[in-house]
């Protein structure tokens, strides 16, 4: 590819990358345990050549997936860098509301929901994959809890073969009912998408197409 292909490619990185660049950056210095930092953080680095891949093949997501999947970067982010259960901002919500273990986890399988199911929404939508909305909803939750059910069994190997990397990678605290909750979380965060952002990704959909049309 001639290094002006690259360029214009590199030119429609949205600004906000350049924040989850930022905050990786920050997150791989002096993480609480590496073995957990890879563990955690490697799906923004998936997540980064899938969208450069799309990017040069000419597919952008809509400015409002754009912004869930940052979110959704920027949380596996921190969570690397403390490890769930140490996360200062679930800390603090322990301490305040009186919570017996940090909840910042479930802030993450809520994300591993939310953001799953706004980007299958807008790959069937935009590749007329499904026209009818209630099959195409049904079928973004059920996706959206296949991809829970997946993780769930990738935390389940690393804790056969590691048991000193599973403690912090799994960060159950003691609890357990932890598997059945981060995918009650999961879920709550595909109904979310699928039933109250629904019409606000529909617009930023409708906006996206309207500009490649002009």
């Amino acid at each position: 590819m001639a290094s002006a292909d690259w360029g214009m490619i590199l030119r429609k990185w949205d600004p906000a990358m350049l924040l989850v660049l930022s905050a990786l950056l920050w997150s791989a210095w002096k993480p609480f345990d590496w073995t957990t930092w890879w563990l955690e953080v490697a799906p923004v680095f998936i997540g980064f050549a899938a969208l450069f891949i799309a990017r040069r093949k000419g597919w952008v997501f809509s400015n409002f997936a754009q912004a869930c999947i940052v979110f959704h970067m920027i949380v596996l982010i921190i969570g690397g860098h403390y490890s769930y259960a140490l996360v200062p901002a679930g800390e603090w919500a322990k301490e305040v509301f009186g919570f017996t273990r940090n909840h910042y986890d479930r802030l993450g399988h809520f994300a591993q929901g939310f953001v799953p199911a706004v980007l299958f929404r807008e790959l069937m939508i935009r590749n007329h994959v499904i026209a009818r909305r209630g099959w195409r909803e049904f079928l973004t939750v059920c996706f959206c809890m296949a991809v829970s059910a997946v993780y769930e069994l990738f935390e389940w190997v690393t804790a056969l073969v590691s048991a000193q990397a599973s403690e912090a990678f799994l960060g159950t605290q003691g609890d357990p009912w932890d598997t059945q909750e981060d995918m009650f979380a999961c879920l709550i965060g595909a109904f979310t998408a699928v039933l109250l952002t629904r019409m606000s990704q529909d617009r930023s959909i409708g906006k996206r197409a309207a500009a490649r049309a002009a």
